[in-house]
């Protein structure tokens, strides 16, 4: 399955395995990726907590991507809500997601038909799980839990 224009998103705190595979499946799957990266306004209104700024995720998403997928078209687009570029651009043919975020594509393809446009697939992405077998987040390594490997931080 091949999409000339894929969207997916996240905050990406601590890129870890899971953003890693994220990442992987919407290159692998999109010519161009269109990353909705939250802002800082947006994480503290869903009552997120990172440990850097706007600027430094981008900073660090931008150093991740171009040594990884060097030659690859990208966006990185600020969001200030679930959907961004997903339904704002009639361009885009497919949202890579995670179990956590694929239920919004029920109403990501309402919005995007009252604009006109076709509905989005889906590609879902499993989540990587940790040693413990519950999944790798930013929140467990911020906790001090896991490392951005998914292996357990012993004490």
């Amino acid at each position: 399955m091949r999409f000339r224009r894929v969207a997916t998103g996240g905050t990406f705190d601590h890129i870890h395995a899971g953003h890693r595979r994220l990442l992987e499946k919407s290159f692998e799957v999109g010519e161009e990726v269109i990353i909705g990266l939250t802002s800082d306004e947006f994480v503290e209104r869903v009552g997120k907590k990172t440990e850097r700024d706007y600027a430094r995720r981008e900073e660090e998403l931008r150093r991740f991507i171009e040594e990884n997928y060097p030659g690859r078209r990208y966006v990185i687009a600020k969001l200030y809500d679930y959907f961004g570029p997903g339904i704002a651009d009639g361009d885009v043919e497919a949202l890579v997601a995670s179990p956590e975020t694929s239920p919004r594509l029920e109403l990501a393809n309402r919005l995007r038909a009252e604009k006109g446009f076709p509905p989005l697939a889906l590609v879902t992405i499993e989540w990587v799980s940790a040693e413990d077998g519950r999944p790798i987040s930013s929140t467990r390594i911020r906790k001090g839990e896991v490392d951005p490997e998914g292996r357990l931080r012993r004490e």
